[in-house]
Protein backbone atom coordinates (compact mmCIF):
# COMPACT_ATOMS: atom_id res chain seq x y z
CA UNK A 1 0.00 0.00 0.00
CA UNK A 2 1.11 3.85 -1.00
CA UNK A 3 0.44 6.32 0.75
CA UNK A 4 -1.00 9.44 -0.70
CA UNK A 5 2.32 11.66 -0.39
CA UNK A 6 3.98 8.74 -1.63
CA UNK A 7 1.95 8.24 -5.15
CA UNK A 8 2.19 11.71 -6.07
CA UNK A 9 6.02 11.59 -5.66
CA UNK A 10 6.26 8.79 -8.01
CA UNK A 11 3.66 9.85 -10.41
CA UNK A 12 4.07 13.59 -10.90
CA UNK A 13 0.22 14.31 -9.76
CA UNK A 14 0.01 16.75 -6.75
CA UNK A 15 -1.59 15.19 -3.52
CA UNK A 16 -4.73 17.93 -4.25
CA UNK A 17 -5.36 16.30 -7.16
CA UNK A 18 -5.55 12.73 -6.13
CA UNK A 19 -7.73 13.93 -3.23
CA UNK A 20 -10.22 15.14 -5.60
CA UNK A 21 -9.81 12.26 -7.79
CA UNK A 22 -11.33 10.49 -4.69
CA UNK A 23 -13.85 13.32 -4.15
CA UNK A 24 -15.67 13.05 -7.37
CA UNK A 25 -15.01 9.26 -6.96
CA UNK A 26 -12.81 8.49 -10.34
CA UNK A 27 -10.12 7.26 -7.86
CA UNK A 28 -10.69 5.88 -4.81
CA UNK A 29 -8.05 4.81 -2.06
CA UNK A 30 -8.26 0.92 -1.45
CA UNK A 31 -8.21 1.95 2.18
CA UNK A 32 -7.75 4.67 5.16
CA UNK A 33 -4.98 3.97 7.65
CA UNK A 34 -6.09 4.10 11.64
CA UNK A 35 -4.41 7.47 11.60
CA UNK A 36 -7.05 8.39 8.99
CA UNK A 37 -4.33 8.65 5.37
CA UNK A 38 -5.57 7.47 2.07
CA UNK A 39 -3.86 4.30 0.75
CA UNK A 40 -3.51 3.00 -2.67
CA UNK A 41 -2.72 -0.18 -3.81
CA UNK A 42 -0.94 -1.48 -6.90
CA UNK A 43 -4.80 -1.60 -8.90
CA UNK A 44 -5.26 2.04 -7.70
CA UNK A 45 -2.25 2.64 -9.74
CA UNK A 46 -3.22 0.95 -12.77
CA UNK A 47 -6.40 2.88 -12.60
CA UNK A 48 -4.44 5.88 -12.35
CA UNK A 49 -2.44 5.69 -15.04
CA UNK A 50 -5.48 4.79 -17.25
CA UNK A 51 -6.99 7.87 -16.08
CA UNK A 52 -3.77 10.02 -16.86
CA UNK A 53 -3.66 8.24 -20.40
CA UNK A 54 -7.44 9.60 -21.08
CA UNK A 55 -6.66 12.93 -20.17
CA UNK A 56 -3.55 13.08 -22.59
CA UNK A 57 -6.82 12.13 -25.03
CA UNK A 58 -8.51 15.69 -23.91
CA UNK A 59 -11.14 13.71 -22.24
CA UNK A 60 -12.96 15.16 -19.04
CA UNK A 61 -13.17 13.80 -15.73
CA UNK A 62 -16.78 12.43 -15.90
CA UNK A 63 -15.78 10.76 -19.38
CA UNK A 64 -12.81 9.20 -18.30
CA UNK A 65 -14.94 8.01 -15.26
CA UNK A 66 -17.88 6.92 -17.19
CA UNK A 67 -15.70 4.78 -19.81
CA UNK A 68 -13.31 2.90 -16.73
CA UNK A 69 -16.50 1.92 -14.67
CA UNK A 70 -17.74 0.25 -17.72
CA UNK A 71 -17.95 -3.37 -17.18
CA UNK A 72 -16.66 -4.68 -21.00
CA UNK A 73 -13.93 -2.01 -20.36
CA UNK A 74 -10.67 -3.35 -21.49
CA UNK A 75 -7.43 -1.61 -20.42
CA UNK A 76 -4.93 -3.70 -22.72
CA UNK A 77 -6.78 -2.49 -25.43
CA UNK A 78 -7.11 0.96 -24.96
CA UNK A 79 -3.18 1.13 -24.09
CA UNK A 80 -2.94 -0.04 -26.79
CA UNK A 81 -4.68 1.97 -29.23
CA UNK A 82 -3.18 5.27 -27.41
CA UNK A 83 0.03 4.17 -27.81
CA UNK A 84 -0.65 4.26 -31.83
CA UNK A 85 -1.62 7.76 -31.32
CA UNK A 86 1.92 8.27 -29.27
CA UNK A 87 4.08 6.88 -32.03
CA UNK A 88 2.54 9.01 -34.33
CA UNK A 89 2.97 12.18 -32.54
CA UNK A 90 6.63 11.15 -31.61
CA UNK A 91 7.60 10.94 -35.51
CA UNK A 92 6.26 14.12 -35.76
CA UNK A 93 7.62 16.05 -32.50
CA UNK A 94 11.16 14.09 -33.98
CA UNK A 95 11.09 15.65 -36.93
CA UNK A 96 9.90 19.14 -35.29
CA UNK A 97 13.09 18.68 -32.90
CA UNK A 98 15.64 18.07 -35.71
CA UNK A 99 14.28 20.98 -37.75
CA UNK A 100 14.92 23.28 -34.37
CA UNK A 101 17.77 21.75 -34.02
CA UNK A 102 19.15 22.20 -38.12
CA UNK A 103 18.04 25.76 -37.49
CA UNK A 104 19.68 26.70 -33.87
CA UNK A 105 23.00 25.39 -35.85
CA UNK A 106 22.17 27.61 -38.78
CA UNK A 107 22.09 30.33 -36.83
CA UNK A 108 25.40 29.74 -34.79
CA UNK A 109 27.22 28.85 -37.95
CA UNK A 110 26.22 31.93 -39.54
CA UNK A 111 24.69 30.10 -42.82
CA UNK A 112 21.50 30.49 -44.47
CA UNK A 113 19.08 27.16 -44.00
CA UNK A 114 17.13 25.89 -46.82
CA UNK A 115 14.10 27.16 -46.79
CA UNK A 116 12.14 23.44 -47.45
CA UNK A 117 14.31 22.20 -44.53
CA UNK A 118 12.64 25.01 -42.01
CA UNK A 119 9.78 23.32 -42.15
CA UNK A 120 10.17 19.81 -41.92
CA UNK A 121 8.22 17.72 -39.11
CA UNK A 122 5.40 21.03 -39.51
CA UNK A 123 3.75 19.00 -42.33
CA UNK A 124 3.18 22.21 -44.48
CA UNK A 125 3.96 20.90 -48.12
CA UNK A 126 1.06 17.98 -47.45
CA UNK A 127 -1.08 20.45 -46.03
CA UNK A 128 -0.59 22.77 -48.75
CA UNK A 129 -0.96 19.91 -51.06
CA UNK A 130 -4.42 18.71 -49.58
CA UNK A 131 -5.72 22.12 -49.74
CA UNK A 132 -4.99 22.56 -53.77
CA UNK A 133 -6.42 19.19 -54.31
CA UNK A 134 -9.44 19.77 -52.94
CA UNK A 135 -10.06 23.05 -53.14
CA UNK A 136 -12.21 23.69 -56.49
CA UNK A 137 -14.10 20.37 -56.12
CA UNK A 138 -15.08 21.79 -52.65
CA UNK A 139 -15.94 24.95 -54.23
CA UNK A 140 -18.06 22.74 -56.77
CA UNK A 141 -19.29 21.00 -53.45
CA UNK A 142 -20.13 23.74 -51.25
CA UNK A 143 -20.18 26.69 -53.02
CA UNK A 144 -17.52 29.22 -54.08
CA UNK A 145 -18.54 31.81 -51.27
CA UNK A 146 -18.00 28.99 -48.13
CA UNK A 147 -15.17 27.73 -49.26
CA UNK A 148 -13.26 31.09 -49.96
CA UNK A 149 -14.01 31.81 -46.50
CA UNK A 150 -12.46 28.72 -45.39
CA UNK A 151 -9.15 29.67 -47.46
CA UNK A 152 -9.19 33.18 -46.05
CA UNK A 153 -9.68 31.81 -42.57
CA UNK A 154 -6.50 29.42 -42.77
CA UNK A 155 -4.45 31.26 -44.96
CA UNK A 156 -3.35 32.80 -42.00
CA UNK A 157 -2.61 29.58 -40.01
CA UNK A 158 1.31 29.07 -38.95
CA UNK A 159 2.46 25.85 -39.25
CA UNK A 160 2.31 25.63 -35.14
CA UNK A 161 -1.21 26.01 -35.87
CA UNK A 162 -1.75 23.19 -38.47
CA UNK A 163 0.30 20.87 -36.12
CA UNK A 164 -1.97 21.90 -33.28
CA UNK A 165 -5.09 21.25 -35.49
CA UNK A 166 -3.89 17.76 -36.41
CA UNK A 167 -3.30 16.81 -32.71
CA UNK A 168 -6.86 17.53 -31.91
CA UNK A 169 -7.96 15.65 -34.69
CA UNK A 170 -6.07 12.30 -33.61
CA UNK A 171 -7.20 12.88 -30.23
CA UNK A 172 -10.90 12.88 -31.32
CA UNK A 173 -10.67 9.85 -33.48
CA UNK A 174 -8.80 8.14 -30.54
CA UNK A 175 -11.56 8.74 -28.62
CA UNK A 176 -13.93 7.21 -30.62
CA UNK A 177 -11.75 4.51 -31.42
CA UNK A 178 -11.94 3.65 -27.63
CA UNK A 179 -15.78 3.66 -28.27
CA UNK A 180 -16.50 1.92 -31.15
CA UNK A 181 -17.11 -1.17 -29.01
CA UNK A 182 -19.70 0.61 -27.55
CA UNK A 183 -21.55 2.16 -30.14
CA UNK A 184 -22.29 5.09 -32.34
CA UNK A 185 -25.02 6.13 -29.33
CA UNK A 186 -22.01 5.72 -26.13
CA UNK A 187 -22.30 9.01 -24.53
CA UNK A 188 -18.70 9.47 -24.36
CA UNK A 189 -19.00 8.50 -28.74
CA UNK A 190 -21.57 11.39 -29.03
CA UNK A 191 -19.54 13.66 -26.58
CA UNK A 192 -16.37 13.05 -29.17
CA UNK A 193 -18.74 13.85 -31.76
CA UNK A 194 -20.16 16.83 -30.39
CA UNK A 195 -16.84 18.43 -29.84
CA UNK A 196 -15.51 17.34 -33.70
CA UNK A 197 -18.42 19.30 -34.62
CA UNK A 198 -17.58 22.13 -32.78
CA UNK A 199 -13.70 21.90 -33.39
CA UNK A 200 -14.79 22.38 -37.35
CA UNK A 201 -16.82 25.54 -36.50
CA UNK A 202 -13.59 26.93 -34.96
CA UNK A 203 -11.36 26.22 -37.43
CA UNK A 204 -13.32 25.95 -40.50
CA UNK A 205 -16.32 27.52 -40.62
CA UNK A 206 -20.32 27.71 -38.90
CA UNK A 207 -21.08 23.65 -38.97
CA UNK A 208 -24.54 23.70 -39.29
CA UNK A 209 -26.30 20.15 -38.91
CA UNK A 210 -27.21 19.52 -42.29
CA UNK A 211 -23.45 20.75 -43.21
CA UNK A 212 -22.23 17.93 -40.55
CA UNK A 213 -24.81 15.44 -41.90
CA UNK A 214 -23.26 15.34 -45.26
CA UNK A 215 -19.73 15.34 -43.50
CA UNK A 216 -20.55 12.03 -42.46
CA UNK A 217 -21.91 10.54 -45.38
CA UNK A 218 -18.50 11.82 -46.96
CA UNK A 219 -16.57 9.74 -44.74
CA UNK A 220 -17.46 6.83 -46.35
CA UNK A 221 -18.59 8.01 -49.30
CA UNK A 222 -15.32 9.40 -50.85
CA UNK A 223 -13.02 6.71 -50.46
CA UNK A 224 -10.22 9.69 -49.95
CA UNK A 225 -11.61 10.74 -46.95
CA UNK A 226 -12.13 6.64 -46.05
CA UNK A 227 -9.04 5.85 -46.33
CA UNK A 228 -7.37 8.94 -44.81
CA UNK A 229 -9.49 8.23 -41.45
CA UNK A 230 -9.18 4.24 -41.68
CA UNK A 231 -5.65 4.28 -41.89
CA UNK A 232 -6.26 5.14 -37.12
CA UNK A 233 -8.58 2.33 -37.62
CA UNK A 234 -10.25 0.13 -40.28
CA UNK A 235 -14.00 0.79 -40.13
CA UNK A 236 -13.86 4.25 -38.09
CA UNK A 237 -15.10 6.01 -41.06
CA UNK A 238 -18.31 3.79 -41.34
CA UNK A 239 -18.76 4.20 -37.65
CA UNK A 240 -18.08 7.92 -37.72
CA UNK A 241 -20.71 8.71 -40.07
CA UNK A 242 -23.09 6.36 -37.92
CA UNK A 243 -22.33 8.23 -34.77
CA UNK A 244 -22.94 11.79 -36.95
CA UNK A 245 -26.11 10.75 -38.23
CA UNK A 246 -27.03 9.68 -34.36
CA UNK A 247 -26.09 12.68 -33.14
CA UNK A 248 -28.05 14.84 -35.84
CA UNK A 249 -30.69 13.22 -34.97
CA UNK A 250 -30.54 13.67 -31.63
CA UNK A 251 -29.70 17.34 -31.87
CA UNK A 252 -32.60 18.11 -34.46
CA UNK A 253 -35.52 16.37 -32.18
CA UNK A 254 -34.67 18.81 -29.46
Amino acid sequence: MYKVKEVAEFTGVSVRTLHHYDRIGLLKPEALSTAGYRLYSEENLERLQQILVFKEMDLSLQEIKDIIDRPEFNRKENLKKHKELLLAKKKRLEEMIMTVERTIHSIEGGYKMAEKDMFKGFDMKEIEEHQKKYSEEAKERYGKETVEKVEEKTAGYSAEDWGDIQSKTEGIYQRLIAGMDKGPEAPEVQQAVADWRQFITDHYYDCTLEIFRGLGDLYVDDPRFTKNIDKYQQGLAAFFKEAIHFYCDQQKSK
